[in-house]
């Protein structure tokens, strides 16, 4: 990969680079032009990926390089250029040159009327979203834009960010590589925090977190940090906007409370319901939600704590559930190590994984490099050229499977940082449901004495069908034989 310097006035691909226009956690936003896209305003996203950086910022990065150039309409931005991390890695887009809602949360709260009307331009995108297998996943006053048209709550919303999305019909990389839930803590949705990501009504949840915020001028569940305080919005419900704002007319509540179910099943069955109730507040049906005064006593909070079919035993059952149905189209797992000196085992292992993906069309790939970290010393994410060991394992896997000539959707690509190789691949294989692992013995040696063989542990404990690869003493000396498998 390239080293490539990202500065004012610099060219990339034909985009001439101007002002740095953002910062972010995971990614910088340049202001870009180009000859062939006249008039129309752009911006470049650029992952960061210098010493030190998130590896979900990665891993984020790949997940917008599939959805966004899937998407289309006026919600979204358009779509214009990208580059992997097999060169330079950057995202093109239309530049939204109106507003962020973030501009408006520094005068809260605001007028009902300008609530509703900013309520109802959201969920209408939303509706967009989900009927383009989309779940947003970090709806948040940050990625809500507006186009710069006339009108009290301002033009048709635009949703950014799609970084940590679920798309119905693509792999799920955030979910696959990483044990925590990702997202804007103020925002997320219990079932979120529980580790279910494909549900649309998760999004209404995020949209009426901000319509408290933009109410009663607070966070519904304030700004709690750690997994244990995130998850007490499972049992415990907020404090009702009336409570905090007089003005705060009955439909208002209701919608808000309604948002704000714990249950996803209890809020608006679609974005549109949500957006058609923000559009005619006279036809809102209210129920006890709209009079209530006052948070859930404290019997009716430990009964849903700890109630046998609380919600968070119905969220772990909804999430294994989602996952059991990927059964139908078996995931193949197959652990390559890319050093130099193994490239006969690596022929090996594409030989040995062909027949099984000829014989399962349905299968999906699952290409895993194991970074292997130290147990004492202190880890760099950069290498001796300066360049990210995390990247360039990520462009390796990829060289690594083109021979497979596997279709985008069928073949995911995924670099695990862990100290012990055997464990990262069993944990792996467990939380993804895994049904077949194929991998390469380690060649005889001193270091496998020693330290014993991976490919064994991982026969030995995980929860899938193994096959275990070796090459032939012909290939490695350079002639061509097929492996040597053996099942477990």
């Amino acid at each position: 990969m390239p080293r490539t310097r990202f500065a004012t006035g610099g060219t990339i691909d034909g985009f001439t680079l101007g002002a740095r226009l953002h910062v972010g956690g995971m990614a910088v936003l340049w202001e870009v032009t180009h000859p062939d896209h006249p008039g129309l305003p752009m911006l470049m996203k650029v992952p960061r990926l210098a010493e030190g950086e998130d590896p979900a910022a990665i891993v984020g990065f790949e997940m917008e390089l599939m959805i966004l150039p899937r998407l289309s309409g006026p919600h979204v931005p358009r779509f214009v250029a990208a580059s992997g991390f097999e060169r330079r890695p950057y995202l093109v887009m239309e530049r939204i040159l109106g507003p962020s809602l973030l501009s408006r949360m520094s005068s809260l709260p605001r007028p009902v009327e300008e609530i509703a009307a900013i309520g109802g331009r959201v969920a209408e995108a939303l509706d967009s979203l989900h009927r383009q297998d989309v779940v947003h996943l970090d709806v948040k006053p940050a990625n809500i834009l507006f186009r710069p048209e006339t009108g009290e709550g301002g033009g048709e919303a635009v949703l950014v960010d799609f970084g940590l999305s679920h798309h119905r019909l693509l792999p799920d990389l955030m979910q696959e590589e990483f044990r925590l839930p990702y997202g804007s803590i103020p925002y997320m949705a219990p079932e979120q925090v529980m580790g279910v990501r494909g549900e649309p009504r998760s999004d209404l949840f995020a949209l009426g977190a901000v319509l408290y915020q933009l109410t009663t001028g607070v966070l519904p569940f304030g700004d709690p940090q750690g997994l244990k305080a995130v998850k007490r919005r499972l049992w415990r419900d907020p404090v009702p906007p009336r409570v905090l704002r007089r003005s705060c007319p009955p439909w208002l509540q209701e919608i808000i409370l309604r948002c704000l179910e714990v249950d996803p099943a209890r809020r608006h069955p679609t974005a549109a319901q949500l957006a058609f109730d923000l559009r005619h507040p006279e036809q809102v049906a209210l129920t006890a939600r709209a009079e209530k005064s006052g948070r859930d006593s404290w019997a009716t909070v430990l009964r849903r704590r700890f109630g046998r079919d609380g919600p968070a035993q119905a969220f772990r059952s909804a999430g294994a559930g989602a996952a059991g149905t990927a059964q139908a189209a078996p995931i193949i797992a197959v652990a390559v190590d890319l050093a130099e000196e193994h490239a006969a085992m690596a022929e090996a292992l594409r030989a040995g994984l062909r027949p099984i993906i000829d014989s399962l069309p349905g299968a999906r790939l699952a290409c895993i490099n194991v970074l292997q970290l130290n147990r004492v010393a202190i880890d760099t994410t950069l290498d001796e050229e300066s360049q990210n060991r995390h990247v360039r394992r990520l462009v390796a896997l990829r060289h690594w499977a083109a021979p497979l000539g596997l279709p985008e959707g069928r073949i995911t690509f995924h670099v695990l940082e862990a100290s012990d190789p055997a464990h990262a691949l069993i944990e792996y294989a467990t939380a993804n449901r895994v049904d077949h692992i194929v991998m390469g013995a380690r060649a005889n040696s001193l270091r496998r004495r020693l330290l014993g063989s991976v490919s064994a542990e991982v026969a030995s404990r995980a929860p899938c069908t193994v096959t275990v690869v070796r090459p032939r003493a012909t290939d490695i000396l350079g002639a061509t034989a097929a492996p040597e498998p053996a099942q477990v």
